[in-house]
């Protein structure tokens, strides 16, 4: 189907979103595959997706994942990460012309992305005996057999949503946060439980502790690692699912002063920041309390660099529907977060 200088088929799993000209096809070798959050679609990141094919044409090639939309985003992050990888690895298998990966994913799809390229990690010398051998350089990590570009997470919870005011609706009220511990499987079933780390399979520690490291043969830390570069996009405030330290990766005390920062280019981008990757020598997975359990996520997850990008919509119409507006879902309704997608766009890694 062809909508102006943008073509899309049906693919599996999802939709593919690529240039008109055949010319841009056979050089665009990037694979950006876009993932969308709970209760969401591929619907979600329509106008992103179209958004980086115009900008980029000859370069990206873009998959909009389908196959854990609406209550299958219930079903629990590791749940859904099987069924992304999969899904990565059919669209590579019809495409042998891609040489590059990257993902963008909102929300919970963060997570569900996080786990998936845990399984799609090839080690240098396993790269020999993958599919895609012949778009691989030799001697380096791969992701389904393609090199790991950007690993861009939009408004997801990394730390989970069990400690205060992670879940801005419930207004940092601690009876009604350790309510929510109790009761969040009955609305959000598996996925719930790994976002509030209630998850206990078979007495291991819960699911995001897990992916602090590489587990069994899903090669967590490792994948993250192999990625150029690793960033965060995260409201400072209005977003009522996914607090702000939690998308962004920072303690309490971390959390930057935006309010005079200004950005014409991209009006709603009010801090960004670089941090380096820090090498900690502990046991990540020993605690239980939740004050501990959210220091070992920050700690372990800083083992690797990050950008961070703040994103504010303090002064706009939609600003109360900040945790979908940042991805510009409906872009009919508003428009506010297209400097958010200009952004990412503009600082893409090809």
């Amino acid at each position: 189907m062809k909508h102006g200088d943008i073509s899309s088929e049906a693919a599996p799993g999802g939709e593919n979103i690529f240039s008109c000209d055949e010319a841009d096809v056979s050089s665009a070798d990037h694979l950006v595959v876009m993932v969308n959050g709970i209760l969401g679609s591929s619907a979600d990141w329509k106008f992103a997706a179209e958004q980086f094919v115009k900008s980029l044409p000859d370069r990206v090639f873009v998959h909009r994942s389908e196959r854990n939309a609406a209550s299958q985003t219930l079903d629990g992050v590791d749940v859904m990460g099987e069924r992304l990888s999969q899904e990565v690895l059919e669209v590579i298998k019809q495409k042998p012309n891609l040489h590059k990966i990257s993902f963008v994913a909102h929300s919970v799809g963060g997570l569900v992305a996080r786990y998936a390229i845990g399984r799609l990690y090839r080690p240098p010398k396993e790269n020999t005996e993958d599919l895609s051998v012949e778009n691989c350089e030799e001697g380096k990590a791969t992701i389904g057999g393609l090199i790991p570009m950007n690993f861009i997470a939009v408004a997801t919870p990394h730390l989970g949503s069990r400690g205060n005011k992670q879940v801005p609706f419930l207004f940092g009220v601690s009876a009604l946060e350790k309510a929510a511990v109790l009761v969040i499987h009955w609305i959000f079933r598996r996925t719930g439980r790994h976002l509030f780390l209630t998850d206990n399979d078979e007495g291991k520690p819960p699911l995001l502790k897990r992916m602090l490291e590489d587990d069994g043969d899903c090669y967590f830390m490792s994948a993250l690692r192999s990625f150029h570069r690793r960033v965060t996009y995260s409201n400072v405030g209005y977003d009522h699912i996914v607090g702000w330290r939690t998308s962004s990766i920072r303690r309490n005390t971390e959390l930057p002063k935006w309010e005079d920062s200004v950005n014409e280019k991209y009006p709603h981008v009010v801090y960004e920041e670089r941090c380096k990757a820090c090498d900690f020598d502990q046991d990540l997975t020993s605690s239980n309390d939740t004050k501990d359990v959210e220091e070992e996520l920050v700690t372990g997850l800083s083992r690797v660099s990050w950008e961070k990008v703040d994103v504010s919509f303090h002064n706009s119409r939609s600003r109360f529907a900040a945790h979908s507006v940042i991805q510009v879902k409906d872009h009919n309704l508003h428009t506010d977060g297209a400097d958010v997608i200009q952004h990412m766009i503009d600082h893409f890694c090809l």
